[in-house]
């Protein structure tokens, strides 16, 4: 008998409608299980991770049912880096995973994210079918591999 894991919920803020279609699309095809919430700028996530808006399916986010978050850095009202700063400086907040998935390549970006208590950091791939490997790493490692703590 295999011990299957419950659906990850991961929420998504980026900017890009184009990159969330294909976020959507490649964890639909790699981790068809998992429930994604998206938000797009650092505002609109604080504000989902505060209980204070609701998600794209118009259902209220509980912060404490959050298996992974995945950032990126470059979104307009408020930044990646001060989401992030925000994130991991919350006790409430800081025991979620938060991957950062960005274009930068900029070791200043990667510096301060890793030193900031981000998780990972990820380039964004340039093509669909590297999304999809990126995306079956992401969706093994978080789901098959780490122990994460129980949902409150």
């Amino acid at each position: 008998m295999t011990d299957q894991k419950p659906p990850r919920v991961i929420l998504i803020a980026d900017d890009d409608p184009d990159d969330r279609l294909l976020m959507k699309d490649a964890f639909k095809e790699r981790c068809p299980l998992s429930t994604l919430w998206f938000a797009q700028d650092g505002v609109h996530l604080m504000r989902i991770l505060k209980g204070e808006s609701a998600s794209a399916g118009g259902n209220m986010v509980a912060c404490s049912y959050l298996d992974l978050i995945i950032l990126d850095l470059n979104m307009p009202r408020k930044d990646g880096r001060e989401a992030l700063w925000e994130i991991k400086s919350s006790s409430a907040l800081r025991i979620i995973p938060t991957i950062v998935m960005t274009t930068s390549a900029n070791d200043d970006d990667i510096r301060y994210c890793y030193n900031t208590g981000a998780n990972s950091y990820i380039i964004k791939p340039s093509s669909y079918s590297e999304l999809l490997d990126v995306v079956s790493s992401l969706t093994s490692y978080w789901t098959n591999t780490v122990s994460l703590p129980r949902r409150a």
